[in-house]
């Protein structure tokens, strides 16, 4: 995540480095930065967006992840529902300047709306083109494998990449041979 306090010209610097040093695998948030004064969240991607225009031939080279759900502190701009996923998603398209995101995480569970929904929404953009695979983010062995259920009985995508320290959920119980599976590394950007 980018927020304020560094140039766009030590960001970009930061970026070049990761890609120097053989990273490939961009982790960002539609929310980062929101908290910070002034800020709206987006400004993250915006950056990472204007980095990848500066260097042809980059977006080949790198592979982006990135979240929706957070609140954004502007109502319906929050949560996992079909309706905000695919709004959500064309805002962070144009932001990052990319015809489709690599890795599309739910950054929280949301009580409010269902798996069924939430995988739904995925679905349509899985099949529009706009994302090549969708992952959860904080969610507790629980909730992992009851959408990950939901998915089957439902004939829905699963989550392919459980972004979580603690679970217990076996890779095997979810088939993503068809994803973007080959990230060597990825760059969380707490550069803030």
């Amino acid at each position: 995540m980018f927020s304020g306090g560094r140039s766009t010209r030590r960001r970009f610097q930061v970026l070049d480095a990761f890609i120097d040093h053989g990273f490939n695998a961009i982790d960002t948030a539609d929310v980062y930065s929101a908290w910070a004064s002034g800020n709206k969240g987006g400004e993250s991607e915006t950056i990472i967006g204007k980095w990848l225009k500066g260097r042809a031939g980059i977006r080949d080279k790198v592979t982006i992840f990135t979240k929706v759900g957070s609140d954004l502190g502007v109502p319906g701009k929050k949560g996992l529902s079909e309706k905000w996923i695919l709004q959500a998603v064309d805002e962070s398209l144009t932001r990052l300047g990319v015809g489709e995101i690599d890795l599309y995480f739910s950054h929280w569970p949301d009580p409010e709306t269902s798996y069924e929904e939430t995988l739904g929404g995925y679905d349509k953009l899985l099949k529009a083109g706009k994302v090549r695979a969708i992952g959860a983010s904080n969610y507790n062995v629980e909730q992992l494998s009851a959408a990950l259920k939901v998915a089957k009985d439902k004939d829905l995508p699963a989550f392919c990449s459980p972004n979580t320290i603690f679970t217990t959920v076996p890779p095997t119980t979810v088939d993503c041979a068809n994803s973007a599976s080959n990230w060597t590394s990825a760059l969380l950007l707490t550069t803030a």
